[in-house]
């Protein structure tokens, strides 16, 4: 699935309608869950695991991956890694843009070799699911991806841990820009079309685990949901971004429910 393949949803009133279609909720009331995925949603199992699929598929296009097994990546997008792993080696901006049909196949084909074998790569985190679940039974909220993932990568992944079926929005990936803060503007931009509704920016709420999350959610005008499962980032670090929540995990769903009630 991709985020261009959405339709009109046709469950939801036009613009001028006065609640979204089968619920009482009004267009201001609703919110919009944007997702991240690692260190939010899943984990890998293995410590800089996206390296063993990342590095061969940087290789295979570009003749070398650079700087990319020193790096520490965490809420980085994808391009812009690969864009930081290659500076030094000559590659433009242009140069990966050039590229990114042949990136993304090449990718797809090591992240499935990687984890087609029968092997658990991914785990889902503790709360995760149950609380997607009553997220999804919430006639206020409706979920969708905003990750540095690649947009084929990133449904892949959600494939793998049974939790594709909870993100029924278009969102925003990876491989649309160098740039986090690019991304809510984009996911924004095609919720409102698929809805057929003006979202206001304070009407969504962005769910990571990086500064980086709660910063393209502060440049937006979203708000922001800070949780301490991921791998890089302390209480103190994340809460130094002044998110507008935080909380250390997604396992105690009442908690978590009335924490999105309150932003």
């Amino acid at each position: 699935m991709k985020a261009t393949d959405f339709k009109d949803d046709s469950n939801v009133e036009a613009i001028d309608g006065t609640t979204l279609a089968g619920t009482d909720v009004p267009p201001s009331s609703l919110r919009i869950l944007l997702w991240d995925i690692d260190g939010t949603l899943i984990h890998s199992l293995r410590a800089g695991g996206y390296k063993e699929y990342m590095i061969p598929a940087v290789e295979h296009v570009f003749g070398t991956a650079g700087q990319l097994a020193q790096m520490r990546v965490s809420g980085m997008t994808d391009l812009q890694i690969i864009a930081e792993a290659l500076r030094d080696e000559g590659f433009s901006n242009e140069h990966l843009s050039e590229r990114l049909d042949q990136l993304r196949e090449r990718y797809m084909i090591e992240i499935e070799r990687v984890t087609g074998n029968g092997v658990k790569f991914f785990e889902v985190l503790p709360g995760v699911r149950e609380l997607l679940e009553k997220v999804a039974a919430h006639p206020r909220y409706r979920s969708a991806l905003l990750t540095g993932n690649i947009e084929p990568v990133a449904y892949w992944k959600m494939g793998l841990v049974g939790l594709s079926d909870f993100f029924t929005l278009p969102g925003a990936f990876g491989d649309e820009s160098h740039n986090r803060n690019d991304l809510p503007a984009l996911a924004a931009e095609r919720i409102n079309r698929h809805l057929q509704v003006e979202l206001e920016p304070h009407q969504i709420i962005i769910i990571g685990d990086t500064p980086n999350d709660i910063a393209c959610a502060r440049h937006f005008g979203a708000r922001s949901l800070a949780v301490g499962t991921g791998r890089f980032y302390s209480e103190k670090e994340l809460l130094t971004c002044k998110p507008d929540a935080w909380l250390p995990d997604l396992s105690d769903t009442e908690l978590v429910m009335k924490t999105l009630a309150d932003l």
